[in-house]
């Protein structure tokens, strides 16, 4: 038996063959091996075409199975992660309407400071966890009161990960943390929540069924074994947003656990029972992956929209003839601190973390004598380290413990330069994990489709490929970091 695990990202869609009874993985790809384009019309915004998505996925199926020369017949259960906090909206054939708002877009921020107005700082604070911000439910206020004529054509509401699912099996489902991502859910009454839904003037039936991140929610459909080889009534059990995703394929399931990515942004992921609800929306609680009503998991995550995107800027700017091997290399050739050049990587649209607020990238202290684009890039890695640190002085600062997190072997976290200076500055102790996003997507199907009994056993087999702790450094780093985090303070200001 094989379970398939899907990666929706917004830079590419990565799929994973994960044999049932081993564990073992059979095989992993990704689709386009360039980057996914994000679209911005206008400053601040970022689309992307779901049907394209839906393309993507189609084509890096079809490769996998041919690749690995695996039996379609196989595959017993199908895995969803998907990238969070995104809008698609489709009319009654199932047509998305208009392209996706995706997370990293910009323009609901007013939206949602109306919306947590009119909803009231009681329910927000108590019901939601989390003012609406910039979220999926600011996103479709902003298409009601910016595109009235798209907003009135709605058939359903979803999220990216839930119109995949629809595509493979042309039904509407969706899973309660997804809609506490959006914004959507009443953690008090474990429903949709009445009071978004009235200032939202829409109806519960456009959206779709809800239910468990583990569970059947659907079966692929004809259409879908055309495509791929995949049997009809193969069950789509298990879905989740990427960064709850990611905790998942890391093991992280219980109070005290703590996961990290850096991809095209970066987040920190805390899971908690209790609520470290922050006014001023800086970081956000959802319903982790084994929530439940009765028994809550919390995960309270911390945004950072601009990390892997700086490198790539620089890689593409500055070292396109390289590779991110060889920047890593020329990194590590310029001293600790870039001889005084900060690097500030806040360029991709508003950031939570400093109240959505949009303060656009920068870099300070050039001078045109010593600096060059060695620099650059050991500035770049180190400030991005340097953001992560800020963001766990946050965490820390609303009662939460952060001193060793896990992340997977991939992105940022395959430089020593980033990871060195994460643990250093932040005092914090980092193991990197062998895993990714789908291959926790095709474990947790498994697991939701009955293949494996307990969910930590999914997990029994990761392998520690690296460590950074804290070093000797640490005093010199943290002087560095000080006086990068004053300039950004005066930054914000």
């Amino acid at each position: 038996m094989i379970a398939l695990g899907i990666d929706l990202g917004s830079s590419s869609v990565k799929v994973s063959l994960v044999e049932v009874d081993s564990l073992k993985v059979i095989g992993s790809s990704k689709y386009p091996e360039n980057e996914m384009q994000i679209d911005s019309s206008q400053s601040g915004w970022a689309e992307q075409n779901p049907q394209l998505w839906w393309d993507y996925i189609v084509k890096a199926i079809q490769n996998i199975l041919s690749s690995t020369n695996t039996n379609p017949n196989k595959v017993k259960s199908i895995g969803i992660s998907y990238q969070m906090h995104g809008l698609v909206i489709v009319d009654k054939d199932g047509n998305p309407i208009r392209p996706s708002i995706i997370w990293c877009d910009s323009r609901a921020v007013q939206s949602g400071a109306i919306m947590t107005d009119a909803i009231g700082e009681n329910i927000v604070r108590n019901n939601l966890l989390n003012n609406l911000g910039n979220f999926t439910a600011a996103k479709l206020f902003w298409v009601k009161l910016h595109e009235k004529h798209n907003f009135d054509r709605i058939h359903k509401v979803m999220l990216p990960g839930d119109f995949i699912a629809f595509k493979m099996s042309n039904e509407y489902t969706s899973t309660y943390s997804g809609m506490s991502e959006g914004i959507f859910y009443d953690f008090k009454n474990g429903t949709l929540s009445p009071k978004v839904l009235e200032v939202l003037d829409i109806d519960e039936n456009k959206f779709p069924i809800l239910g468990e991140s583990f569970a059947p929610l659907s079966f692929t459909n004809s259409e879908f074994e055309r495509l791929t080889g995949i049997q009809l009534g193969t069950p789509i059990s298990y879905r989740a947003g990427d960064q709850p995703n990611n905790a998942l394929a890391l093991g992280i399931l219980e109070k005290g656990q703590a996961a990290g990515t850096g991809g095209t942004s970066g987040v920190i992921y805390a899971v908690s029972d209790k609520v470290n609800y922050d006014a001023q929306s800086r970081v956000n609680t959802f319903a982790h992956v084994n929530h439940t009503h009765l028994d809550p998991h919390l995960g309270t995550l911390l945004c950072i929209n601009g990390t892997g995107i700086l490198y790539n800027w620089i890689k593409s700017n500055f070292f396109a003839d390289k590779t991110y091997f060889e920047c890593e290399q020329i990194a590590q050739s310029v001293a600790l601190g870039a001889d005084g050049l900060n690097f500030y990587p806040f360029g991709n649209g508003a950031e939570r973390m400093f109240s959505n607020k949009l303060i656009n990238s920068s870099i300070q202290g050039i001078d045109f004598n010593r600096h060059n684009k060695t620099h650059i890039v050991r500035a770049g890695l180190e400030g991005i380290a340097f953001s992560f640190v800020y963001g766990l002085e946050i965490l820390r600062s609303l009662g939460i413990t952060l001193n060793y997190m896990k992340v997977g072997n991939d992105n940022l976290f395959q430089s020593k330069v980033f990871a060195q200076s994460l643990a250093d500055a932040g005092n914090i102790s980092i193991d990197v994990i062998e895993t990714t996003g789908s291959v926790g997507a095709a474990i947790g199907s498994a697991y939701g489709a009955g293949l494996i009994p307990v969910l930590a056993d999914g997990f029994k087999n990761l392998t520690t490929v690296n460590q950074f702790i804290p070093t000797n450094q640490n005093n010199n780093i943290q002087e560095i970091y000080s006086k990068w985090k004053n300039n950004l303070i005066n930054i914000i200001e």
